[in-house]
């Protein structure tokens, strides 16, 4: 079973494992820990172990019937390239992203050194596949390089919860960046300065931009309006899975 998602830069989620591990400051509020505790205390099965990784390969086909296309997200409550996850079932999930070639999957990690590991074992990736890395301060921009090691047809960031400036980004070969702030009660506070940063050099190097929240208490607390604007672009994609380069600078609001 998946979830329609109230992520704003998708539709659906599928986890075909939950559970994970903290890895760096920006799984110390994880929303994914947080969720799967409340839904163990509600009895509900699939979460019985809470937090702890567990795998859930009767979900696996979920994509194939679903008919209409969707942009689906893999793992939201999990990190698909985990340790514990061996690379023979990450390739069984890549195999069903190829069959169900009708929707667009999503594919985020902080295992930036797990990511290229796979992406040397399995070659290159189904053209349906987006994948990103997270990025939360400056100390962890070296994922972005591991990242572009990986032949994928969009390569992207996620830089939620920004958690500091992040200085000058190699956007070079980066087709999405995802910006966003943290949610919560322990939230930490995300400055307009480090986002408009961002937000300028995507402009200068063509690369959509898309800003997902300032954070707060809850994730709707402070909006996601910058500059009064509302920041919402995605890669173009065409009937092949071709990526479509050009920008328009508009924003959608």
């Amino acid at each position: 079973m998946a979830d329609k998602s109230s992520i704003e830069w998708t539709n659906t989620t599928w986890n075909v494992v939950t559970g994970c591990d903290k890895v760096s400051p920006g799984c110390k509020n994880c929303y994914a820990e947080r969720y799967a505790k409340r839904l163990q205390k509600m009895g509900i099965k699939k979460y019985q172990y809470g937090f702890k990784l567990t795998f859930h390969s009767d979900t696996m086909d979920y994509p194939l019937r679903l008919r209409e296309p969707r942009m689906i997200f893999v793992n939201s409550m999990s990190d698909l390239f985990h340790e514990k996850i061996s690379f023979d079932f990450i390739a069984k999930v890549f195999e069903i992203i190829k069959k169900a070639n009708r929707h667009q999957f999503q594919i985020l990690t902080k295992r930036n050194q797990r990511l290229r590991e796979f992406g040397n074992y399995y070659g290159q990736f189904p053209s349906n596949v987006w994948i990103g890395v997270s990025v939360e301060n400056e100390r962890y921009k070296s994922r972005i390089q591991d990242l572009k090691k990986v032949e994928a047809n969009i390569h992207f960031l996620s830089l939620e919860p920004l958690l500091g400036p992040l200085g000058k980004l190699d956007l070079e070969d980066i087709e999405w960046v995802i910006a966003g702030g943290e949610s919560g009660f322990n939230f930490r506070e995300c400055k307009a300065e480090w986002v408009r940063e961002i937000r300028d050099q995507c402009i200068e190097s063509r690369v959509r931009f898309f800003f997902k929240q300032w954070g707060g208490i809850t994730s709707k607390a402070n909006g996601r309006t910058l500059d009064n604007k509302v920041w919402n672009e995605f890669p173009e994609i065409n009937s092949n899975n071709n990526v479509h380069h050009s920008i328009n600078t508009t924003i959608l609001t």
